[in-house]
C-alpha cells in the first residue's frame, strides 16, 4: 500500500502517532518520525493492520531511513495524576523535543492535540492509514511499547503482559481478580467492574 506524504513546501514535517491509550497497565509511548518526500516501503501502513513481525521488520528500516524520530514514554502515574489524553499528548511533546530536527508543522493521528510550542499542526482522523509519517510512527510507538510491556512481564509474569501488552484481556482481568493491582497498573482505569484492593508491593 502506498501511502501520502503530507507535504507543504520548504517546511519540515513531522508525523506523531502513540500506542498503549487503552491498555490498563504499562506507559502510554509515543513517537515522532520526519521522513523525507520520496521515503517508501511496500508494506509501511497503520500499525495496527500489521502482524508483529512485519512491524518488527519496518522498525529498524525506518529507523535507518528517517531524516529524524524519537520515542518517548508517559507512565502509568503521570496517567492517573493527568488523564490518558493529557499523558498521549504529553509524551508526543516529549518525542518532539528529542527530535535532531526541528519541525514547523505537525500531523497528529486523531482528531484533538495540545498545541506544541509555536509549531503549526494538523490533526488527521486515522492518519496512520493515510500518511506515511504517521504510518512510521504508529509502527515505532506500538513496538518500542510492546518491548517495554515485555521487560515489564519479568517483574509481574503473573498479568501476562508479553502476551496481552497491559489490554484488558480476560486473562488480564482474571489476573487482577487473583493477584490485585501493581505499581504498572492505571488506578483510574477500570480495571475490573468492582476494583479489588490494591496491591502495590512488588511480588
Amino acid at each position: 500500500m502506498s501511502l501520502l506524504t503530507y507535504h507543504t513546501e520548504n517546511i519540515t514535517e513531522a508525523g506523531c502517532d502513540e500506542a498503549g491509550r487503552g491498555c490498563i497497565a504499562g506507559p502510554v509511548c509515543a513517537a515522532a518520525v520526519i521522513l523525507a518526500p520520496d521515503f517508501y516501503h511496500p508494506l509501511l501502513n497503520d500499525s495496527k493492520k500489521l502482524n508483529e513481525s512485519t512491524r518488527y521488520e519496518l522498525r529498524p528500516f525506518i529507523e535507518q531511513h528517517a531524516l529524524a524520530y524519537a520515542v518517548a514514554f508517559v507512565d502509568a502515574a503521570e496517567i492517573d495524576r493527568i488523564n490518558i489524553l493529557k499523558a498521549s499528548f504529553k509524551a508526543m511533546h516529549l518525542a518532539l523535543d528529542q527530535l535532531k530536527l526541528r519541525p514547523g508543522h505537525l500531523i497528529i493521528d486523531g482528531n484533538r492535540f495540545i498545541k506544541y510550542r509555536k509549531t503549526l499542526h494538523t490533526c488527521i482522523v486515522k492518519g496512520d492509514s493515510k500518511y506515511a509519517a504517521i504510518a512510521a510512527a504508529s509502527i515505532l510507538a506500538k513496538t518500542y511499547r510492546d518491548d517495554k510491556m515485555h521487560e515489564l512481564n519479568k517483574e509481574f509474569p503473573q498479568y501476562l503482559w508479553h502476551q496481552n501488552k497491559g489490554y484488558p484481556t480476560a486473562a488480564h482481568r482474571k489476573a487482577v481478580l487473583e493477584h490485585g493491582l501493581c505499581f504498572y497498573h492505571r488506578k483510574t482505569f477500570a480495571c475490573l467492574p468492582e476494583q479489588p484492593s490494591l496491591n502495590l508491593q512488588e511480588t
